[in-house]
């Protein structure tokens, strides 16, 4: 059962501590740490888990041999998906995904590459519903009823998919317009 709780102010704070512990594992190999996905969004309904992006210059051994060294397990070689229509090069929207060590809170540590379109997907995802409230209570009503209605709860990313790349196009136009760049990370 998917469980879509109201914001906690505590997420940021939980966030900070798990990025300290991940800058001092990766150091340099982590060009920028980020808290991404609905508990990164203050107002924002989400699952109580923390959604973490470590941008990296490659899907590099040293980067999962860092993270094994504090308990972060890989999983298997992960997509995320491309938006519909969009172009997608050999490689694009590849990532690595870890589980957290046993005993640190539910956390989803997305590993991408700077520059793909995937790494940028997700910080502009954020930024847009950070700055378009509106949009971002629509999206936890959709989060909420896909919880509540789902009889396969496995399918509940699947369903969710589509109503995401809805926001996000419009999170490029948003982008075009304003000059839209990525913020400081660790944040």
């Amino acid at each position: 059962m998917v469980t879509i709780n109201p914001y906690k102010s505590s997420w940021s704070d939980e966030f900070q501590e798990l990025a300290k512990i991940l800058r001092g594992s990766l150091g340099d190999l982590a060009l920028r740490i980020d808290h991404i996905g609905s508990t990164s969004v203050p107002g924002l309904a989400a699952k109580d888990r923390i959604d973490i992006q470590v941008t990296v210059a490659s899907l590099d051994v040293s980067v999962k041999e860092a993270l094994n060294q504090v308990g972060y397990q890989r999983l298997e070689h992960l997509r995320d998906h491309p938006p519909f229509g969009s172009e997608a090069k050999e490689g694009d929207w590849d990532k690595w995904v870890f589980k957290p060590p046993a005993g640190q809170r539910p956390t989803n540590l997305h590993v991408r590459v700077a520059g793909r379109p995937n790494q940028r997907y997700a910080l502009l995802f954020r930024d847009y519903l950070r700055t378009h409230p509106s949009t971002a209570e629509a999206y936890a009503e959709l989060k909420r009823r896909l919880a509540q209605n789902l009889a396969d709860p496995d399918t509940y990313p699947d369903v969710k998919d589509p109503a995401v790349d809805l926001i996000y196009f419009a999170a490029e136009d948003w982008a075009a317009a304003t000059g839209w760049q990525p913020g400081s990370s660790d944040g």
